[in-house]
């Protein structure tokens, strides 16, 4: 990869370690990313995708059982179909670099700027004094993680649009301080909104590892009988499909299990609708799990593999950080030394 950048476009993207990962977890976010490297790929831009395990200290997790995350994570991502040849995949710790410009641009960052930060208050709830340091400040180690490679594109949700003008207006006054012009602003990068994956015994929450009903979750390790079993149990209702998607308003559990099927197959949802128009749940779930199996099973099977070689996982993050590390060092001693720090 071209440390300038002078090739085009240049997409960051992280994503914090969580284990027993699920269906929601996949077609909310590792299937995106996969879609996304293709694209920009394509297009002859550069992918760069983190595990963003710094992040993940914020609040307290064993350090076995984030190591475990890490590597799950990292399997799940290559097992889906992120290429760590064409990519390069790593994870933060392994790249100094992000903690060090981090500090860096906590000089340059305003309390005013972090004060404003939604997501500080919504994960801190009424425990702001007991919160770390970290869960308040981690927005500049975000920024520092896409200004490190000068990425022109971050992919952003609407819950991340806040911290990407934060990084924008970092980058803008640490140039204009120090009369450079060293960090590019990067662009929001706004794919199709994720599909949200709601449980599949009560479309009122989301689909989620806490869930104490084991019928709930798919999980991406689950065996084809299993995936298959909590799909035929679906809560649904009685009343058959309608011809239309908007039909499907106020019948929620109906509409996850459309939606599941869409995303799966890479259709939109109204195509699921039409196809399946005048039928009911006792021919729609069983296709349904069919098709899950189909999609699943690779990627389950590819992850078992990979969770059983953990030099695999080791020497991808590796040889990914290494990558990474000779894009980010030198900028970040250009970020030093503007700032009149002797390196």
């Amino acid at each position: 990869m071209n440390p300038d950048n002078s090739s085009g476009m240049r997409v960051v993207s992280g994503i914090k370690p969580t284990g027993n990962l699920h269906l929601g977890n996949y077609l909310g976010a590792v299937k995106q990313w996969v879609a996304m490297q293709d694209q920009i790929l394509s297009q002859s831009g550069e992918t760069m995708y983190f595990i963003a395990d710094l992040h993940g200290l914020t609040e307290w997790i064993a350090p076995a059982e984030l190591r475990a995350n890490t590597i799950e994570m990292t399997a799940t991502l290559v097992a889906a179909g992120i290429d760590p040849e064409r990519s390069i995949l790593f994870n933060q710790a392994r790249v100094p670099q992000h903690s060090e410009l981090s500090w860096l641009l906590n000089n340059v960052a305003r309390v005013g700027w972090l004060n404003r930060m939604t997501q500080f208050k919504d994960k801190a709830g009424k425990n702001r004094e007991g919160a770390s340091v970290g869960l308040y400040d981690y927005p500049v180690l975000m920024a520092a993680d896409v200004l490190l490679y000068n990425a022109t594109h971050v992919p952003v949700g609407e819950d991340q649009k806040q911290h990407l003008e934060l990084a924008r207006d970092i980058a803008t006054k640490f140039n204009a301080d120090y009369a450079t012009e060293l960090f590019t602003l990067p662009a929001p990068l706004v794919s199709e909104a994720a599909p949200r994956i709601m449980s599949l015994r009560d479309a009122g929450a989301k689909m989620s590892k806490s869930n104490p009903s084991e019928q709930s979750v798919v999980k991406l390790i689950d065996p084809d009988e299993v995936i298959a079993d909590k799909f035929r149990r679906a809560k649904t209702d009685a009343d058959l499909l309608p011809g239309t998607w908007e039909e499907l308003d106020g019948r929620a559990e109906a509409r996850n299990l459309v939606t599941i099927f869409a995303a799966l197959a890479d259709r939109a949802p109204q195509d699921v609708v039409v196809e399946f128009a005048g039928k009911g749940f006792g021919q729609f779930k069983p296709a349904l799990a069919d098709l899950a199996v189909a999609k699943l099973a690779p990627i389950r099977d590819e992850m078992t593999r990979l969770l059983d070689d953990r030099g695999a996982i080791d020497a991808i993050l590796e040889r990914g950080a290494e990558r990474a590390r000779d894009l980010a060092a030198p900028l970040l001693r250009r970020a030093q030394e503007a700032m009149g720090l002797l390196v």
